[in-house]
């Protein structure tokens, strides 16, 4: 049997409402959870407008975290591999 059988047809427009509410109550939201809403959304947003006012937000979300963080999150990176 195939996930897709399995999951209903409205799971994506579902996932979809759920990223429009988190950006829609940006100021009640941890940056993680308006990261993940910003990548649904320009991912699969309905319109192109849509897309692209989620990867706005989202290079002003990223421009917000601190430098130590975006460092320490590079080292990350560089030490999996």
């Amino acid at each position: 049997m195939s996930l897709l059988n399995i999951l209903p047809s409205k799971w994506p427009a579902e996932r979809l409402a759920e990223a429009r509410a988190v950006i829609a109550d940006v100021a009640h939201h941890s940056d993680h959870l308006i990261r993940l809403a910003c990548r649904v959304l320009a991912t699969h947003g309905e319109t192109a407008a849509e897309r692209e006012d989620a990867r706005v937000l989202l290079v002003v979300i990223d421009a917000q975290r601190p430098i130590r963080t975006a460092q320490r999150g590079d080292d990350t990176g560089r030490a999996a591999r």
